[in-house]
């Protein structure tokens, strides 16, 4: 039990040693100077203290005033309860200082118990305060078990420390409870064994972890009487790491000479550089238009991947991007995917699009790129060549049957995009 808990805040609930006011005049050096004594607490609660332990509480007697003030008798009622330090009278407080007096509860039996502190000042032998006192003695079980095992983090990245506590079904008796510790990895490292005191009911202890090359999950276990329980930590190893924002993107559509382009965004969401150091693409009718290397981002950075489909030819095509980076998996894979599609004789449409130019903009506006993606479709393409300045755009690169979505994005002078615009839907007969 934690003896400090007991405490009531400093001067809530005032006591005063006197008979009228808050305090108590106590002749002092001169006719002119008095003495006020205040108690911090009315009243000592210890709680359930294990039979045969011992709990303290403090009780403040503070003087407030301009004189000395003694206490003359210091009396305790209640066999389990006790005056710690000096208990013998008198007792003088300064003006202006305090006087900190011990009182304990040692319960040798079961049960509850009441007593009382009585504090009698110098003015008069009636002038008295009482400061009530209670506890409960609580038996200890005959047989505490190992009730469980936890550890603060259940995930760690690189080197580190984990608080692990181990819990008791009850209190530890008078010898108190070794528990054995283990962990299955030389990465993770504990004590042999940890100790839960007399009269308490859990104890931690530290596990030293150490880096690891590649993830693994760790297994510390506490076995104490038979019983043996357990707590799983995942390591993770420090490095490089790379996230991709698709690792699949279908061009759908495309009319055939007609380049559509889409962008996957790279993360570099690892603890250390990342740096792709090729990539690759393969599959007819596909091409990287910004797909230089090699290229280093610090953990948090990103770049854009810029992908091209081009169709000479009718029909499905499907390619792939490779990505090699010093990461654990060294290489990251996107599939492609698109149709080359004849532009029909029959009747062609056309989809104008008009726009309002931002009002203000602090960045200055440059132009204007326009997106479009098969109605159902999540894959957008930008379908101007390049950037346009003026509010406006006809698409004529749709088909007979099928519905499209737009948005468009504001562009700088440096090629920065605006989030997307709102979007327009349109169905072509």
């Amino acid at each position: 039990m934690n003896a400090g808990a007991l405490l009531v805040p400093f001067l809530a609930g005032m006591l005063a040693l006197g008979v009228s006011g808050c305090g108590v005049a106590i002749p002092g050096a001169n006719s002119n100077s008095t003495g006020t004594l205040v108690v911090s607490t009315q009243a000592i609660n210890f709680g359930s203290v294990i039979v045969g332990h011992t709990a303290s509480a403090t009780v403040s007697l503070i003087n407030t005033g301009s004189a000395p003030v003694q206490i003359e008798q210091i009396d305790l009622q209640g066999a389990a309860f006790a005056v710690n330090g000096q208990s013998s009278a008198p007792i003088s407080v300064a003006a202006g200082t305090s006087y900190s007096l011990g009182v304990s509860f040692h319960p040798t039996s079961t049960g509850a118990a009441t007593g009382a502190l009585i504090l009698t000042s110098s003015v008069s032998s009636t002038s008295q305060v009482i400061v009530s006192l209670s506890g409960t003695g609580e038996a200890i079980a005959a047989n505490p078990a190992l009730g469980g095992l936890t550890c603060a983090s259940g995930a760690l990245t690189g080197a580190g420390t984990d608080s692990c506590t181990v819990r008791l079904t009850s209190a530890a008796d008078s010898s108190g409870l070794d528990i054995s510790v283990a962990s299955n990895t030389t990465a993770v490292s504990v004590p042999a064994s940890v100790k839960v005191p007399a009269g308490k009911g859990s104890a931690t202890f530290t596990a030293m972890v150490s880096a690891v090359a590649k993830a693994e999950r760790a297994a510390v276990t506490a076995t104490a009487g038979g019983v043996t329980k357990s707590y799983s930590i995942q390591l993770g190893a420090e490095g490089p790491g790379l996230t991709l924002q698709s690792t699949s993107v279908p061009f759908g559509d495309v009319i055939l000479n007609s380049a559509a382009t889409q962008t996957v965004l790279l993360t570099s969401s690892g603890t250390a550089a990342l740096t792709v150091s090729a990539i690759a693409i393969t599959g007819k009718g596909f091409s990287l238009t910004n797909g230089s290397s090699p290229v280093t981002l610090q953990p948090g950075e990103t770049a854009t991947l810029e992908i091209q489909f081009d169709p000479t030819v009718a029909g499905l095509s499907t390619g792939t991007v490779t990505l090699t980076a010093n990461t654990s998996g060294d290489t990251a894979t996107i599939a492609l995917s698109g149709t080359g599609e004849v532009q029909g004789e029959e009747a062609s449409y056309e989809v104008e699009l008009n726009w309002v130019a931002p009002a203000d903009s602090a960045d200055p506006v440059a132009g204007y790129n326009i997106y479009r993606a098969v109605s159902g479709s999540s894959s957008y393409q930008l379908v101007n060549a390049s950037v346009d300045n003026v509010t406006s755009y006809t698409d004529t690169e749709v088909q007979n049957g099928k519905s499209y979505t737009y948005y468009v994005v504001s562009v700088d002078a440096t090629g920065n995009q605006s989030a997307p615009s709102n979007v327009f839907s349109a169905v072509i007969p």
